[in-house]
């Protein structure tokens, strides 16, 4: 129970999946400037899921029988593969922090894909929706640049970068609402480590077919790339996956999930202020409409749980 927790453990884990999930976009940004991104992806993955797997088995997990490995390998595909792939991807586009602010839209895309499945959408959460959608257009949309004039009209992110992160962040959707009830191993830990195992992995066949590995050379690899690549394995896997499944256990849901409005805010300010960002006036506007849907249709299924418990 969430009582028997010691406070100061719940601080530092809520700690950990805002600011270190929050840290990540930056991370990544930097990760690719030497490295190319679906490369990334699968050292980061392949490594982290090696250890975990490693880990779990040593400390007594059962092996996952063939249904576990299946189903563990659509969850990788459709969250790591596409949705995180995604995220590497558009971080040579775009900023790390309008980044965060796009991927925040799954709950959003949460609410569509449940509508389509005939979970009828309370009315707020329809406004939360409309309200997260305008947000991404003032991205999105071009809007008048200091010269004004067609000519020097632009929007405040690059838009196929903003497609590929739709994507992704539709793929991270389908995935979550099917891991609901796949046929996952046991720990939860066990179930990660396969995920990120099969993410990896098909990661690392598209950056060879992509001509990614003759890209990559020692001699190429900037020390701040190879850091951050460090950082993504240590903390953003490992740290962080393990931190958010003990805090689903010991917290909440309506609680944890509020690193999804959360995050965006932190990617922002360390993106503006270590990463040496710089957002237009519009970004700002739109980053605070989607972050302000984002959070009405996250209170407003956390009453709804609250209410039918």
């Amino acid at each position: 129970m969430p009582s028997a927790v010691p406070r100061w453990q719940l601080l530092g884990a809520f700690l950990i999946i805002y600011v270190v999930w929050g840290s990540t976009y930056l991370a990544i940004k930097w990760g690719v400037q030497t490295i190319p991104p679906f490369f990334m992806g699968a050292v980061r993955f392949l490594i982290a899921g090696s250890a975990l797997y490693a880990f779990t088995r040593w400390r007594g997990a059962a092996k996952p029988t063939r249904a576990e490995w299946r189903d563990s390998a659509i969850v990788g595909t459709l969250l790591l593969f596409v949705g995180n792939g995604a995220v590497s991807w558009a971080s040579q586009r775009v900023n790390s922090g309008l980044t965060s602010v796009l991927v925040a839209t799954v709950p959003l895309w949460l609410v569509l894909c449940e509508a389509y499945q005939g979970k009828r959408p309370r009315v707020m959460q329809v406004v939360g929706v409309l309200i997260g959608l305008v947000g991404v257009g003032l991205l999105v949309l071009p809007a008048a640049s200091s010269a004004a004039s067609a000519a020097g009209r632009t929007a405040a992110v690059d838009p196929m970068g903003a497609a590929v992160l739709a994507l992704g962040s539709l793929s991270w959707t389908v995935g979550s609402l099917y891991s609901r009830t796949a046929h996952q191993a046991k720990p939860a830990a066990l179930a990660i480590s396969m995920q990120m195992l099969t993410g990896g992995t098909l990661l690392s066949v598209l950056s060879l077919v992509m001509g990614e590995w003759s890209r990559v050379h020692p001699s190429t690899v900037s020390l701040t790339s190879l850091l951050s690549l460090l950082y993504l394995i240590t903390f953003g896997s490992l740290i962080g996956f393990s931190t958010y499944m003990w805090l689903l256990k010991v917290a909440s849901p309506a609680a944890v999930g509020t690193y999804a409005y959360v995050n965006p805010l932190v990617a922002v300010l360390l993106g503006v202020a270590l990463g040496g960002e710089r957002l237009p006036r519009m970004a700002w506007v739109a980053m605070t409409v989607i972050v302000g849907g984002v959070a009405l249709v996250s209170l407003v299924d956390a009453r709804r749980k609250a209410i039918a418990s």
